[in-house]
């Protein structure tokens, strides 16, 4: 239990210290928001196993404060990386982080899904941590969504809890006519597919 006494420095923003894709990174958390105190472990097992080329054009869907999408940044540093989420604290968070590691390619908007998201912007890679309560109706939408966001050959990676692997593969399928298990961790999988060039 916390006392009222308590609340001023619960209020207080965290820092957090993580290196993802060998990038260093300042991060300011708050507690509401996803995984505080702590890179979480879908998020580790996925950048582990991403790639981005210096030009590269990305979307960090559902970003939080901002962990991959600022990584990705420092490795694309002639493209750029739009990060999106519905909450505007991770939002605000997300942009703090951008300024304090003095990274001026990432840019954080407030976008349920694909919503806001500019629909003449083209991009070569979507990356997203899918939180398993956002549902199977909305990961529809969302894979749709990323389909006509990419460009040709662009790809989608995504984590999730090894309970959805079985729906993301079919439905990458389904959507893309592809899919690749970039690799299964105890408790999350790494998913990919790639919008093929007709």
């Amino acid at each position: 239990m916390f006392t009222r006494s308590d609340t001023a420095r619960l209020k207080q923003d965290l820092l957090l210290k993580a290196k993802l894709m060998n990038v260093d990174l300042q991060l300011n958390t708050r507690w509401g928001v996803f995984s505080p105190r702590v890179i979480d472990d879908g998020t580790e097992l996925l950048m582990k196993h991403i790639t981005v080329d210096s030009d590269d054009i990305c979307l960090d869907l559902g970003c939080g404060y901002g962990p991959i999408g600022l990584a990705i940044a420092k490795h694309c540093d002639k493209g750029e990386v739009h990060m999106v989420d519905k909450d505007f604290v991770a939002v605000e968070l997300a942009n703090q982080n951008a300024k304090l590691n003095n990274i001026g390619n990432a840019k954080a908007y407030l976008s349920d899904a694909f919503r806001q998201v500019s629909k003449e912007v083209k991009f070569d890679q979507i990356i997203s941590n899918i939180p398993a309560k956002v549902g199977r109706e909305q990961l529809s939408i969302i894979l749709y969504d990323a389909f006509d966001a990419l460009k040709p050959g662009g790809r989608i990676t995504v984590v999730t809890i090894n309970g959805l692997r079985d729906f993301i593969k079919s439905n990458f399928k389904f959507v893309f006519g592809n899919y690749k298990k970039i690799k299964q961790g105890q408790k999350y999988v790494v998913s990919q597919a790639t919008k093929n060039i007709d």
